[in-house]
């Protein structure tokens, strides 16, 4: 009887600690179960640590060679274009002879006032005959006026043979033009049978000058990449009709003032937009293979001077109190470690437009910066990583 007893007992021991051990592991599972449903309700971030070290300057940019120097040649008096004797992307020699024009109304023009001048000068050979003819009769009136008759003449013949000269220089600029220099055909306006028109027949850039790129950047870039006049700098250049490219050494021939850009801030679309002075880089090419016209790039990098830590500009915001980021603080827990966002006030030193190098002294390099929230965040909120 005491054994039955004592076999029920331990028994009914058994299963009061069975049911402990269950309500104890359904406790714990729920209370875990509950929390994980906590936490996934949380905001989701995402985060990057500060990274030690120097901002990097990139000035990447693309447009046109365009010629330094260039000649627009025509017709000033609009004859007919006779024949061409180039084309476009012609390289040419001083001198070359470029287009040749229909002349034969100013040959014509010329023949006549020839002509012209032959009966001028026989008209002054009959009153020199006459003025032999008054001497022999010793008319002294008839002398003075034959002498004076003959002198008007002469002056005539004068401005008569200026005029033919004028007219076959003219013949002579204007029945063809020439190449003033060594340089390339950028174009070519001329047809040929056609008079020229408003335009110039050709336009010829000079090649020993060289060619221009123009490239606008922010001042502040400029700055911090210590840019200046006379400076070499590599320049990807690409042909018109080819796609392979190859690179030629440039110069900065001249920084100037540029048109400032305006940039709104990415958090509030709503706010005054921040002005960006700009600045244009002038880079001259020379290239006895340029033609002008080829697309043409540059990319230039530097670190900057200074160093700290530097941040994604995603990671910064700003209110009335200035600049700042919200940092992850972990908190330990009963049931584990706890992500709080914290509010910490920075100082930005410069940026290169994607990243920041910011001040602060309350900020490390292990610290967890927050980039993205799934949800709008303050100081203090819990979080998920």
């Amino acid at each position: 009887m005491e054994l039955e007893k004592e076999r029920s007992d331990r028994k009914r021991k058994r299963i009061i600690l069975v049911v402990f051990i269950v309500f104890i592991g359904l406790l714990l599972f729920f209370t875990l179960f509950s929390n994980t449903l906590q936490s996934l309700k949380l905001p989701k971030v995402i985060t990057e640590k500060p990274v030690k070290g120097s901002l990097l300057f990139t000035i990447e940019d693309s447009g046109i060679l365009q010629p330094l120097a260039e000649a627009k040649l025509s017709n000033p008096a609009g004859w007919k274009v006779k024949q061409l004797l180039v084309k476009d992307g012609d390289h040419v020699k001083m001198g070359q002879k470029l287009v040749t024009y229909d002349s034969k109304t100013a040959e014509r023009e010329v023949a006549d006032e020839v002509t012209s001048l032959d009966k001028q000068k026989m008209e002054l050979q009959n009153i020199q005959d006459q003025f032999i003819q008054s001497t022999k009769e010793g008319d002294e009136l008839q002398i003075r006026t034959v002498r004076r008759d003959i002198e008007i003449r002469k002056l005539d013949l004068g401005t008569q043979e200026r005029k033919i000269n004028e007219l076959k220089d003219r013949l002579a600029s204007q029945q063809e033009i020439m190449a003033p220099f060594d340089g390339v055909i950028t174009q070519l306006n001329g047809v040929e049978g056609l008079p020229s028109t408003g335009e110039p027949d050709v336009i010829i850039s000079n090649s020993r000058l060289g060619y221009r790129l123009d490239i606008s950047a922010d001042s502040t870039f400029l700055s911090s990449l210590a840019i200046s006049m006379g400076e070499k700098i590599d320049v990807e250049v690409k042909a018109v009709q080819d796609q392979q490219s190859r690179m030629i050494e440039g110069t900065i021939e001249e920084i100037g003032n540029a048109e400032s850009r305006s940039e709104s801030s990415t958090e509030d679309e709503a706010s005054t937009p921040q002005t960006i002075p700009q600045k244009t880089l002038r880079i001259k090419v020379v290239d006895s293979e340029l033609k002008g016209g080829e697309q043409a790039e540059i990319k230039l990098e530097k670190h900057s001077h200074q160093e700290g830590l530097v941040i994604s500009n995603e990671a910064i915001h700003q209110d009335h109190d200035g600049m700042f980021v919200y940092k992850i603080e972990v908190q330990r827990g009963a049931l584990g470690n706890v992500s709080v966002v914290r509010k910490v006030q920075i100082q930005s030193s410069e940026t290169n437009g994607k990243e920041t190098m910011i001040q602060a002294d309350s900020l490390y390099e292990d610290d967890l910066i927050i980039l993205e929230s799934s949800e709008p965040i303050q100081d203090g909120d819990r979080v998920r990583l």
